[in-house]
């Protein structure tokens, strides 16, 4: 069987048909999995949706990482080869604890996005990309997006919209309430940063909301060029294992920790299928 050694403290053997665990504090996640399906088909997926604990943003950071570590070991648990930790608070404040936690390779979503700005750089989309970040209030005050950003050498500006993900979660995704509150937000980051020429997805709802945001910003007369952090995410993770094109069909099975009615409803629309099948888990506190 071909398998691909990874460099990590395990050098850990990843086979081409694995098992990927994906964890959220609820359904955003379900857009990275979405994008990993096409790019893994062969895989077998296991997703945790801690609904019963969220929102994470609201936890001080012990909490989060507490949280995170019980859901991500839950997951190794269940046989997970590899861990998407497809959450931004989690990504943000407890990526660390969790890499430390688990002995398999750990993905989370902010660095994957941040070095996309890069890409598009090197493949002259845009020149000396001047990035702005949307994302939920907890993430921009972590400022993980700003620091890895700066880190790489570009410039950021970070933009909290705390009225995006109820409206995601209402299923307002073409809607003119959400429009205006797009136009406001957008308006109000053009003012503090007007120079900036790529944006930034830093939440896992916000790709349903892509062809919103482009008309959007096509009416405010400033285009941009769109970096999905989930999408960013599910091509890293692909990154760790050969390609496979087996025709074998991926096999998922779901987990959320409360409301399993209400997270396979709006979970169909976020994966873009329906969601069959939702098992309740209970962590604990």
């Amino acid at each position: 069987m071909n398998m691909k050694i990874v460099s990590t403290k395990t050098a850990k053997l990843l086979p081409p048909n694995p098992t990927i665990g994906v964890f959220d504090s609820g359904f955003g996640g379900l857009t990275v999995l979405r994008a990993l399906l096409p790019l893994i088909p062969g895989a077998r997926y296991i997703y945790l949706g801690d609904t019963a604990r969220l929102p994470y943003g609201s936890k001080s950071r012990e909490t989060i990482a507490r949280y995170a570590v019980s859901s991500a070991k839950f997951l190794e648990d269940q046989g997970a080869d590899l861990l998407c930790v497809a959450c931004n608070t989690a990504s943000a404040l407890a990526l660390e604890d969790i890499e430390q936690a688990l002995p398999i390779p750990v993905v989370g979503v902010i660095k994957p996005g941040a070095e996309a700005a890069v890409a598009t750089a090197e493949a002259g989309e845009t020149p000396r990309p001047s990035v702005l970040v949307l994302a939920t209030a907890a993430t921009t005050q972590s400022r993980a997006y700003a620091q890895a950003l700066n880190a790489l050498g570009l410039a950021a500006t970070e933009k909290a919209c705390p009225l995006l993900v109820p409206l995601v979660e209402e299923g307002w995704i073409d809607h003119h309430v959400t429009a205006e509150v797009l136009r406001i937000y957008l308006s109000e980051a053009f003012a503090e940063a007007p120079d900036v020429n790529t944006l930034l997805l830093g939440c896992t709802h916000y790709p349903l909301l892509q062809p919103i945001i482009e008309r959007t910003l096509a009416e405010l007369n400033h285009p941009m060029t769109i970096i999905d952090s989930a999408a960013a995410t599910a091509c890293r993770v692909a990154e760790y294992f050969p390609a496979n094109p087996s025709g074998i069909p991926p096999i998922c099975r779901f987990y959320a920790t409360d409301s399993i009615e209400k997270f396979q409803r709006l979970g169909s629309g976020f994966l873009g299928q329906p969601l069959d099948e939702v098992h309740l888990l209970d962590l604990g506190g």
